[in-house]
């Protein structure tokens, strides 16, 4: 798994569903289907609509990959921190139960707010 507390996962930014969809696409349950993607260098982070699929690219050829599977109805709490004037990445952290928090930085291209009503809307039923 990832560990999230010194992850090198930094601005992520939005990238077309095709960077990841055919690596993750075999993970998917019937009728998962994808609602934003982001990409840092190697790394990414794809939303669906059942959960958070974190994605980190290892070693020099990038032939190794871990796919962590994150779902909204773990999370217990999240928390935004938007673009500032000299700090131009936004931060979303998330509370999972059974794991802690998880933290991911997106650039200011990524539109915060849409990720954040996508959270909300699947863990405030």
């Amino acid at each position: 798994m990832i560990d999230f507390n010194n992850a090198g996962f930094v601005k992520l930014g939005p990238a077309p569903d095709s960077d990841f969809e055919s690596l993750i696409s075999p993970l998917f349950i019937d009728g998962e289907r994808i609602l934003a993607t982001f990409r840092g260098m190697r790394d990414g982070v794809v939303f669906t609509d059942k959960r958070i699929i974190a994605i980190n690219v290892q070693g020099i050829t990038g032939k190794k990959k871990d796919f962590t599977s994150l779902p909204y109805s773990k999370i217990q709490a999240f928390s935004v921190e938007t673009a500032g004037v000299l700090d131009l990445d936004s931060e979303l952290e998330l509370w999972f139960s059974g794991l802690g928090k998880v933290k991911f930085e997106f650039t200011k291209a990524s539109d915060i707010a849409k990720i954040c009503q996508t959270i909300g809307g699947f863990i405030l039923k």
